[in-house]
C-alpha cells in the first residue's frame, strides 16, 4: 500500500551495553569446536560479526521498548497521551500472555483510547508494524502511532552455549544452533503521525510485501526463547530468491530505480547475507550501512536501529530516498521507500 498522509515524526534506539565478542564465545565453545574440526574463527568467517551486544541484568523486553518509546516521543515532541495506537514488535516476549505492547502501554501510562497489541512476525514484524499504523493514519481513525521493539538475547546465549559445551554435540547441531550465536539485543521505536500534524517530517511512502511460506521450517526459535534453530544456507539462498520477487515489485509499485535510491537500510543478518542481497540486487555498498559486526542480528530493530544511526551520522538529508529491505523466517519480505 502507498500512502499519502504518513510521517515519521519520531525516531529512536537504545544500544545494548554489554559487548560479548567472538572470541570470547569461540574459547568457550574451544573443547567442542576442537573436537569437531570447527575452525576458531567461524563466527567471524561465516557471519562477519565480531561482537554483539547484551544488556546487564535482568532487562525484559518491555523495559527495553519502554525505553526506546520514550526517545522516540521526546524525539517526535508529543505527549503520549495523543497516541491512538502502540505496536510491539519485538520477537523477544515478556510473557505468551498478556501482550508485551500491554505492558509498555502501562509502563508509559497511556490512555484508555489508545489501542495496543503485539505483531509477530520474525524479524520482519517493525515494518510490519510500521504498515498497520500507516493504514490507519491514512484512513484518518488516528493521528499519532507508536511503533516499538526490544530484543534481548542473553537467555539465548547462555543456554546455546551450555548445550554447545556438552559431551557429544554433534557437528550437525553445532551448525545448527550457530545463528543463535549471532544475536543481539537492542531496541527501537518510532513515532508515525498525520503528515499534517509533522510539517517537514520524513515522510513514509510506502511498502510492498511477498511471501515464501513453503520454507518456513528453515528456522524456527522455541517458546521459551533459549534455542533457534536455523539452516542459514537455505535460508540465504531462499530469502535471495524471495528478495528479487519482492524488489521486483517494488521497482513496480514505488517506481525503483537502484541507481536512484540514496540509502538501502537492509536487515542486519550477516556478511553473507547481505553480500548476496548486494549481489542481486546491484547495490552499491557505499550505499549501505552495517552494524551487524559489531552489533550482530537484533531481529526485526535492525532495520529502525540502523536507519536512527543513519540519521546521527548525518547521512540523511532533506529529500534522501530510503529503501528499508526486511526479510524474516517463515519466509516473508518487505520493502518499503522513506523520503527524507
Amino acid at each position: 500500500m502507498l500512502f499519502q498522509h504518513v510521517a515519521i515524526a519520531g525516531l529512536a534506539h537504545i544500544d545494548a551495553p554489554r559487548r560479548l565478542t567472538s572470541d570470547e564465545i569461540h574459547a568457550r565453545l574451544k573443547p567442542t569446536m576442537d573436537r569437531l574440526g570447527i575452525k576458531a574463527n567461524v563466527l567471524q568467517d561465516v557471519a562477519g560479526v565480531n561482537e554483539r551486544r547484551l544488556w546487564d541484568g535482568d532487562m525484559l523486553p518491555s523495559d527495553a521498548a519502554t525505553l526506546a518509546g520514550v526517545k522516540a516521543l521526546a524525539d517526535a515532541g508529543i505527549d503520549a497521551d495523543r497516541l491512538g495506537l502502540l505496536v510491539n514488535t519485538s520477537v523477544s516476549r515478556d510473557y505468551l500472555e498478556p501482550s508485551t505492547a500491554s505492558i509498555v502501554s502501562g509502563n508509559l501510562r497511556l490512555g484508555e483510547h489508545c489501542q495496543s497489541f503485539d505483531i509477530a512476525n520474525a524479524c520482519l514484524a517493525f515494518l510490519n508494524g510500521m504498515d498497520v499504523a500507516s493504514r490507519m493514519i491514512e484512513r484518518g481513525e488516528i493521528e499519532y502511532a507508536l511503533v516499538v521493539d526490544g530484543e534481548t538475547a542473553n537467555l539465548a546465549y547462555e543456554k546455546t552455549m551450555e548445550r554447545l559445551s556438552k559431551d557429544g554435540v554433534t557437528a550437525e547441531q553445532f551448525r545448527d544452533e550457530m545463528a543463535t550465536l549471532t544475536l543481539g539485543s537492542g531496541a527501537a521505536a518510532m513515532v508515525l503521525a498525520r503528515a499534517e500534524l509533522a510539517p517537514g517530517a520524513p515522510r513514509y511512502r510506502g511498502s510492498v510485501t511477498r511471501s515464501a511460506t513453503e520454507w518456513n521450517h528453515l528456522c524456527r526459535g522455541d517458546v521459551n526463547h533459549d534455542r533457534m534453530v536455523a539452516d542459514g544456507r537455505m535460508l540465504m539462498i531462499e530469502g535471495v530468491k524471495l528478495g528479487q520477487k519482492t524488489f521486483a515489485a517494488a521497482r513496480q509499485a514505488l517506481g525503483w530505480v537502484v541507481e536512484e535510491l540514496d540509502e538501502f537500510v537492509i536487515h542486519q543478518v550477516s556478511k553473507a547475507h547481505t553480500q548476496a542481497f548486494l549481489k542481486a540486487f546491484g547495490i552499491n555498498p557505499k550505499k549501505v550501512m552495517t552494524i551487524f559486526g559489531e552489533h550482530g542480528n537484533i531481529g526485526p530493530a535492525s532495520v529502525p536501529i540502523v536507519l536512527s544511526k543513519l540519521r546521527e551520522m548525518g547521512r540523511l538529508k532533506k529529500g534522501t530516498r530510503v529503501a528499508l529491505l526486511g526479510i524474516g523466517s517463515g519466509l516473508n519480505c518487505s520493502m518499503a521507500e522513506v523520503v527524507w
